[in-house]
């Protein structure tokens, strides 16, 4: 790859065949043992004297959040236990004013590189894991509450035994190329100027050259042809599975759908350069460097060149 992406390097052994044999009370009580302590949907970090910021917190650090919604086990980390807590939003106000914590949220954290790349990868495993359980408390099979088990990664229902587990959501994002241009949109939440590659769900069923294709028409009315898989990235907002693609475009008309997207257009090489630089006379930049869209454009550029 020609830069990191963000959130893919994650060196947890994640012990997932032994972790339902493993108490999360015996695995807190080991002295080594460390916690990602999210706020609602805020990370909270620890800094050391110098100001260097980490998410893997001591477990003691966790009462200062109050009574916890959920605690996961993530894994271990050079054999000590690394868990995830989930405490109410409104813990991070005690931790706002003390110098020895930050509360940040994690896209900020990752563009900013608050913490390394692997702590990046644990950050995406805790928020996903916890935003899950915060939003599948009650079975969708008969509607009684379930329970948290195996660890954190599953949640079971005591009235009628089903058993639920962490979903992750695949979207495809692609870089469609026809000749020297590549397609670009923007919606209307990104920052001012920022185009990026297209994305969609992929939908029951579907493969994930089929979804690359209907998005792409869609979204843009484009045609695509040949899809070639590039990269994955996990995206922690809320729960996804970034699945990058390449395709190659039949047709050139755009009819841009005016819901998701407010602008496509073809973008040429000489332009997208500039775009990725920063130095476009129009203002215009491409994706964040964190992004899987970012990795996608550089690996065209890369490969036309």
């Amino acid at each position: 790859m020609p830069r990191p992406l963000g959130f893919i390097h994650n060196p947890l052994d994640r012990q997932s065949a032994e972790r339902a044999s493993l108490p999360l009370g015996t695995l807190k009580a080991d002295p080594n043992a460390r916690a990602v302590l999210i706020a609602g949907e805020i990370p909270i970090f620890a800094l050391d004297d110098a100001g260097a910021a980490t998410a893997l917190l001591p477990v003691a650090a966790l009462e200062r959040a109050g009574a916890l919604k959920e605690e996961a086990f993530l894994g271990l980390l050079e054999g000590a236990p690394v868990l995830a807590a989930l405490a109410a939003p409104e813990a991070a106000e005690g931790f706002r004013d003390d110098p020895r914590f930050l509360v940040q949220d994690l896209r900020s954290v990752a563009i900013q590189g608050v913490v390394g790349p692997d702590e990046l990868g644990i950050l995406a495993e805790a928020k996903a894991l916890m935003h899950w359980h915060d939003r599948h408390r009650f079975c969708a099979n008969c509607g009684a509450p379930t329970a948290l088990s195996s660890g954190g990664f599953r949640r079971d229902c005591a009235a009628c035994g089903v058993q639920h587990f962490p979903r992750t959501d695949p979207v495809v994002i692609m870089l469609i190329a026809r000749g020297d241009r590549i397609l670009l949109g923007r919606q209307p939440r990104f920052p001012p100027g920022m185009f990026s590659c297209l994305a969609g769900f992929v939908e029951p069923g579907e493969t994930v050259e089929a979804a690359v294709r209907r998005e792409t028409f869609e979204e843009a009315g484009v045609r695509v042809g040949a899809v070639r898989y590039a990269a994955s990235q996990p995206w922690p907002f809320p729960m996804s599975l970034m699945i990058g693609c390449i395709g190659e475009a039949l047709t050139d008309e755009l009819v841009v759908d005016g819901e998701e997207l407010e602008e496509v257009r073809w973008v040429p090489r000489d332009e997208v350069v500039l775009m990725m630089e920063r130095r476009h006379p129009e203002g215009i930049t491409g994706p964040n460097s964190i992004a899987i869209a970012n990795h996608l454009v550089r690996v065209w550029l890369e490969e036309a060149s």
